[in-house]
């Protein structure tokens, strides 16, 4: 794999004020192969980055700007980063010159159909051109065509987790029946902009279900296992509030035709995400040097304190014959946002993948 070694990848970001901007700059400022040369915040536009996040304090000189008004003239930048709320992107993005590779971290360009994407995000999608351009940028299922795209629909937090835990079962062809996902998120998913159910206050010290049979993720989960394997199964997916901040919990419940034991899950998933180790003691020891380094099959329950802050997604799998269980742990604002953003710009620039991103949690 060529690497850029001299020249640095231009870097823009659209909406740095947010969780997944702040993220995208705490990664991003310490990536060997990349230079922050614009980054924007409409509201704190003047102001120094470590002002509004104040654990950058100190660590850069870059200010906040307001998007520019022609974004045709950002031919100096190589790739744009939009950290925006839904329904931005879809005006931006089209305005910019066709040599500055885009990733979409909000939901404009993951739906391929326009009235699923209306139904479920109650906007009209207004860039039917440009969507057919977009590939949908889970690195793991989707890394050869993500190595030759010029524009990314990063997916979203719930749907990383739950698509991570389902496809290697999805690949297997042994799935029949229904399949129920109980996911479970902190209260940073919501944003950095408090409202009455999503403000951690609220949440600290309560637990709910929210958005029954209408989360926007539910559309973007299933057209992708569709895209993994013959996915054909009734599909049950829940949210709910955690009254942490970082981190989602995906518990998934699964039918197979067949008798599998322990050993034969766990083979499926080892072999799924990494195929040229096999299930050795060593690719599980040593994550950078796997085929999908950011994925970590562990023997009990993943936990989200051991993904904090991490680009990884620990899964375990479990079988009681014909019924499996599999969890997925990830950060939602790295492995689930920024992280895999910056995944993806590595591929896309012939990087290894894990550049900028060997970023380990905290124990305690």
């Amino acid at each position: 794999m060529s690497e850029l070694s001299n020249k640095k990848i231009r870097v823009a970001i659209f909406g740095g004020s947010g969780y997944g901007g702040s993220e995208l700059l705490r990664i991003l400022l310490f990536h060997p192969n990349t230079e922050i040369v614009l980054v924007t915040a409409n509201e704190h536009a003047g102001k120094a980055v470590g002002e509004v996040h104040k654990n950058l304090f100190g660590i850069t000189d870059l200010r906040f700007e307001i998007a520019p008004g022609d974004l045709s003239k950002l031919e100096n930048v190589d790739v744009a980063f939009f950290a925006l709320p839904h329904g931005q992107a879809l005006n931006l993005i089209p305005q910019l010159p066709e040599n500055v590779k885009v990733i979409d971290l909000s939901g404009d360009f993951r739906i391929n159909d326009k009235d699923v994407f209306k139904q479920f995000y109650k906007l009209e999608h207004t860039a039917d051109e440009l969507q057919s351009k977009f590939v949908y940028g889970l690195t793991e299922t989707n890394r050869e065509q993500i190595k030759r795209a010029n524009y990314i629909a990063n997916p979203g937090c719930f749907a990383t987790a739950t698509i991570l835990a389902l496809a290697p079962m999805v690949k297997s062809g042994l799935l029949t029946g229904k399949i129920i996902v109980d996911a479970k998120t902190g209260s940073s998913g919501s944003g950095a902009k408090a409202a009455a159910n999503t403000h951690h206050p609220q949440r600290m010290n309560s637990f709910y279900a929210y958005k029954p049979f209408t989360h926007q993720h539910v559309p973007e989960i299933e057209q992708h296992l569709r895209e993994v394997g013959e996915f054909t199964s009734d599909f049950v997916f829940m949210t709910h509030s955690l009254p942490v901040s970082r981190g989602i919990f995906a518990s998934c419940y699964l039918e197979t035709t067949n008798m599998l034991t322990n050993e034969d899950v766990k083979n499926i998933y080892e072999h799924f995400y990494h195929p040229t180790a096999g299930i050795a003691e060593s690719a599980r020891a040593h994550a950078w040097a796997s085929d999908s380094p950011f994925v970590r099959i562990v023997e009990n329950s993943p936990d989200i304190n051991w993904v904090k802050t991490t680009n990884f997604c620990d899964i375990s799998a479990h079988s009681n014959g014909k019924q499996i269980a599999v969890f997925s742990a990830i950060d939602n604002l790295v492995k689930g946002a920024a992280g895999q953003a910056v995944q993806n710009m590595n591929l896309m620039f012939g990087l290894e993948e894990t550049k900028g991103l060997r970023l380990v949690g905290t124990n305690p």
